[in-house]
């Protein structure tokens, strides 16, 4: 072997760089090897016609706990904000929009007084929830079946957490924890527009819709990620300035990050890791290989099932990983006029979503592997806030869409131009001069999303995030708590606990148990 480490990480996404600066600080000689050609993975920033460029699949930066981004220092690396605490406005096609923000409830409440009010009580319910919640995910999961002392513990502490709720809370989180978010919107809420807004949180990324079980664990997930103040930002220079500065603070701490370098195989001598083969034929040597590749690609790709047993090579092989989350951009002339919207409100979130009926019926397309006719989207216009990511006075339209399955029937090679149509029609009931105004177009649909950011199946997530794939049977048992069966390979990627989205604390929880492990 040509060079030896303590620690090398596969993949130099968000969380693989977290993890890497938290083992450097932690006294570890890091490598981190990323394929492409720059860091950042799926948190990246491209150009996709000449001069334009977009943020490649999420748009906004919201889950990161503002203790993370303090603890790596992110602000003297080189991270600023173009805009933070973007309202998010739902659509309507008769141009009675619905804007709040947390925080900011002026515009709904004179909408609708009772409806603001009731948003208010669920953000402060949420806020109280998250005190018990973020912990959770601040940390390494507990093993079930175990007499082990430590894990006890921390089962011990997660019910204490959830006890100091109060009795009122902690009997209401209970009863909705898996609840259809559908139920639970028509419990608190009566506006259509709201609670479209709100059902879109929740299975936005997911192959779920709003009455499916267990949806109301996203809209906790995202309240515990964000410790119970869920600001939306748009990093300036797009996500991949966030992945920059990631990169900066891993290169401060001792990491050294190599670009352009594929792992291929990870290797194993005596039933224990000791290093990587790239692609390139060359070897690298380590102790310790920290995976942030999903579960997949990491088990059956990279390592291989004949350093497995069969019935956790079965389990993985069932983990639920393909994506129905597609996102097009828009490179356009100039700025799209949305009836009855002044330009500074499309600086917010604007959303697609006019009732949770109307995000289950794109969700009943999907089912039957069809696009959805009437998708629901996530849109915005990141060059409102930050000029430079389009020629001058052109503009950049960046939109998630759902649902468009893995596998569509017909395949996307027939479907893409048909669905793109179908996405432009949609926003053109908002925008109606919107088509004319395009003059570029780039649709990423989730095998693009498999083959480009190397993701297997094209989930955003690397796993659906779904009770029976969440916390301590993430991504499947025998590899939830960042360790696996092969002694000196852990997992770092969002298909482990807590699960996806730009958040960095499967980054940091991995490197905690490395080093814990080492001790």
């Amino acid at each position: 072997m040509n060079a030896t480490y303590d620690a090398i990480v596969v993949g130099g996404g968000h969380n693989g760089l977290v993890c890497a600066t938290f083992l450097a600080r932690g006294g570890k000689r890091v490598l981190v090897l990323e394929a492409a050609d720059h860091v950042g993975g799926a948190a990246a920033t491209r150009e996709f016609a000449p001069g334009f460029r977009v943020s490649a699949c999420a748009h906004l930066l919201h889950l990161m706990p503002p203790g993370l981004v303090q603890e790596l220092g992110l602000e003297k690396h080189g991270l600023k904000l173009a805009a933070r605490s973007l309202p998010t406005v739902a659509l309507d096609e008769a141009g009675a929009h619905l804007s709040y923000e947390p925080g900011n409830l002026e515009g709904l409440a004179r909408t609708s007084p009772k409806d603001a009010a009731a948003l208010s009580d669920w953000y402060a319910f949420l806020q109280r929830a998250s005190r018990a919640l973020h912990p959770v995910l601040s940390a390494t999961p507990p093993r079930l079946g175990t007499d082990a002392w430590r894990d006890r513990l921390k089962l011990l502490s997660i019910g204490f957490g959830i006890r100091r709720l109060g009795r009122k809370d902690m009997r209401e989180l209970l009863r909705i924890g898996a609840m259809p978010v559908h139920d639970l919107l028509e419990e608190r809420f009566e506006s259509p527009l709201l609670k479209g807004a709100l059902a879109l949180d929740a299975v936005l990324g997911t192959n779920l819709g709003p009455r499916s079980p267990g949806t109301l664990v996203s809209l906790l997930y995202r309240a515990a990620a964000s410790q119970g103040s869920e600001v939306l930002s748009l990093p300036e220079g797009g996500l991949g300035a966030l992945s920059d500065a990631l990169a900066r603070a891993a290169t401060s701490a001792g990491v050294e990050v190599r670009t352009g370098a594929p792992v291929a195989r990870i290797l194993v001598r005596e039933d224990r890791v000791c290093g990587v083969a790239l692609a390139s034929g060359e070897q690298v040597s380590a102790a310790t290989v920290v995976s942030n590749a999903d579960p997949k690609t990491t088990f059956l790709a990279l390592l291989g099932a004949e350093h497995l047993d069969a019935g956790f090579t079965r389990r993985v092989t069932q983990v639920r990983t393909r994506g129905f989350t597609a996102k097009l951009h828009l490179a356009l002339d100039r700025l799209p006029q949305f009836s009855g919207l002044a330009e500074a409100a499309l600086r917010g979130r604007l959303l697609v979503a006019p009732s949770s009926d109307y995000i289950e019926r794109a969700y009943n397309h999907a089912k039957y592997g069809e696009f959805s006719e009437q998708p629901m989207l996530e849109v915005t216009i990141p060059t409102l806030a930050d000029p430079a990511l389009a020629p001058s006075g052109k503009h950049v339209m960046s939109v998630i869409v759902q649902y468009a399955p893995y596998a569509v029937k017909g395949g996307w090679e027939v479907q893409r131009e048909p669905f793109t149509e179908r996405i432009l029609a949609t926003l053109g009931r908002y925008a109606p001069q919107l088509r004319a105004a395009v003059s570029a177009t780039q649709l990423l649909t989730p095998p693009d999303i498999e083959r480009e950011f190397r993701i297997n199946g094209g989930h955003w997530h690397h796993a659906e995030l779904t009770l029976d794939q969440f916390m301590m049977v993430r991504p499947v048992p025998g590899a939830a708590q960042y360790q696996t069966p092969v002694p000196g390979l852990y997992l770092c990627g969002a298909g482990c606990h807590p699960g996806g989205g730009v958040m960095g604390l499967a980054g940091r929880n991995a490197a905690r148990q490395v080093i814990r492990e080492a001790a």
